[in-house]
């Protein structure tokens, strides 16, 4: 009787220890979110064309846009969208309402757009405590309407979390999760583990730095090299840890297994440093950031681990995409991004290798066309300008020739643009226009008509007194081409120095 009651166990222990197992096999990757706080957000197809151009295969929405999702189709792209905090009242009081919003956000776009996850939600229990009651439950809800859909095996359903919830988080070992959040904590952690789903969690080494009053060393926080007798040492486990990151995610592991959940991996869903602040944030500066996030990519594509789990993938979704400008808060809010809302990389990252994620130098593959909305006489205006003052060689567009169609005012107008602002180096200042030109990473090439920033070529600078028309500046001769048509301090570190006599080598 014991023996077949011991296989009974084996048998419905099976399903929870293939998911880690699983993260112990995979290839780690690393992802993006992605903000809609810009002023002058791209257009889905140029989010979608930057992702590709960076070899972005892996990202976050804040919601479930359905353009977004449009244009993310036949990609292949792994998307994980989001049900927003102010409807996880409503999914969670409502299996019908979980049912329509599947119906509506999910149904409708797979298997064409490659969904793989749904995050219900965005670190509830520390900033919308009054519905974590319901978080369980819209978790359920939102899983039956994928099990009814037969999706439950392909998309997965967790909740991101602050990593504030997780106290006494330095040593890892001796990590746990606020007490008071277990009444909603152990079910949900056995939903996940019944599912075969993962820990989402949310880490910012950037604010534990900043709110350890010194006891968290910059190289310690930004993945720099360590010497060893520098390195953290958990006193009970004597593992060795040489950055924020890690200490943190151990942190989770351990906390989790305080709770006898130790089967669930750990996907890390936001991380990143912010490249501007004001001057109470100093650190918050480009190289600084450049240093995160290019020391972070490198180490989950390593799949290193972590000391407790080495080689146990932690993929992980950098914050963020987009610099947004229209984030309330302070300066270094707003200046999280990799990229401006052109397309145009906030930093170059310190990433080599073809075909590796957010390695590509867009520098010198940036292109200047004329915006969609800009008015087609001041579009036409600059064109005159371009072909004559600008001495740009229009001769591409002359009827018969490579760019002559489409023959609009814009589209000649773009190849137009494009020459002049390569011709002058891509120098600050050179794709204006008057206003009516922008900076873009989408390659306008087509057919037979090649742009002359197209392939990454670049132009020259001159000494040509020609300088493109700003606001201030007028155009007005004739041409014959004239036409008719984008908070945490986990308390990792406070104790992570308060055992600085003992627990460093």
């Amino acid at each position: 009787m014991k023996s077949s009651m011991d296989l009974l166990v084996l048998l419905l222990l099976i399903p929870h220890l293939l998911a880690f197992a699983f993260s112990a096999n995979e290839e780690a990757f690393v992802g993006v979110n992605i903000g809609t706080d810009v002023s002058d957000m791209p257009s889905p197809a140029q989010v979608v064309a930057l992702l590709k151009a960076q070899q972005i295969w892996h990202v976050r929405l804040f919601d479930a846009d359905q353009a977004m999702l449009l244009a993310l189709a036949h990609t292949e792209i792994r998307v994980t969208v989001s049900v927003p905090n102010d409807q996880l009242l409503g999914i969670g009081q409502s299996n019908s309402t979980a049912a329509n919003w599947v119906s509506r956000n999910i149904l409708s776009h797979v298997p064409a757009t490659n969904i793989t996850a749904i995050a219900i939600g965005s670190e509830v229990l520390t900033t919308l405590p009054n519905a974590a009651p319901l978080l369980v439950s819209a978790m359920k809800f939102i899983h039956s309407a994928l099990v009814a859909a037969n999706l439950d095996t392909k998309i997965k359903v967790s909740t991101p979390h602050s990593s504030f919830i997780i106290l006494d988080s330095f040593p890892p070992s001796q990590a746990f999760f606020n007490r008071s959040l277990d009444p909603v904590m152990v079910p949900l952690l056995k939903f996940l583990q019944d599912t075969g789903s993962y820990f989402m969690l949310n880490v910012y080494p950037y604010y534990d730095y900043m709110k350890s009053n010194g006891v968290i060393a910059l190289d310690y926080a930004l993945f720099r090299p360590l010497p060893p007798n520098k390195e953290a040492v958990d006193s009970n486990t004597l593992l060795h840890y040489t950055n924020v990151f890690d200490a943190v995610v151990d942190a989770a592991y351990f906390s989790m297994s305080y709770l006898n959940f130790t089967n669930i991996p750990v996907v890390v869903t936001e991380s990143g440093w912010p490249s501007k602040g004001d001057s109470s944030e100093p650190d918050a500066s480009l190289d600084n950031a450049n240093t995160y996030n290019s020391n972070l990519i490198r180490h989950v594509l390593n799949n290193t681990g972590t000391p407790k789990h080495p080689g146990i993938a932690v993929s992980t979704y950098i914050y963020e995409l987009y610099n947004e400008d229209l984030r309330p808060g302070s300066i270094s809010e707003k200046n999280w991004g990799l990229f401006d809302s052109n397309g145009v990389p906030v930093y170059i990252m310190h990433l080599t290798g073809s075909g590796t994620v957010l390695a590509n130098d867009t520098t010198n593959q940036t292109y200047c066309v004329a915006k969609d909305n800009a008015d087609k006489k001041m579009v036409q205006a600059a064109l005159d300008w371009a072909c004559g003052p600008g001495k740009v060689d229009c001769t591409p567009l002359l009827q018969e020739n490579p760019c002559y169609d489409p023959n609009t005012v814009f589209a000649h107008a773009s190849y137009a643009f494009d020459a002049y602002y390569h011709k002058m180096g891509m120098a600050d200042g050179t794709c204006n226009f008057n206003g009516v030109a922008k900076v873009t990473t989408t390659d306008p090439s087509h057919g037979s008509c090649i742009y002359p920033g197209s392939g990454g070529r670049n132009g020259t600078f001159t000494n040509s007194s020609s300088v493109a028309p700003s606001s201030d500046s007028t155009s007005g001769c004739h041409s014959r081409y004239s036409h008719d048509i984008h908070t945490f301090l986990s308390s990792l570190i406070v104790g992570l120095l308060t055992l600085s006599t003992t627990a460093f080598l």
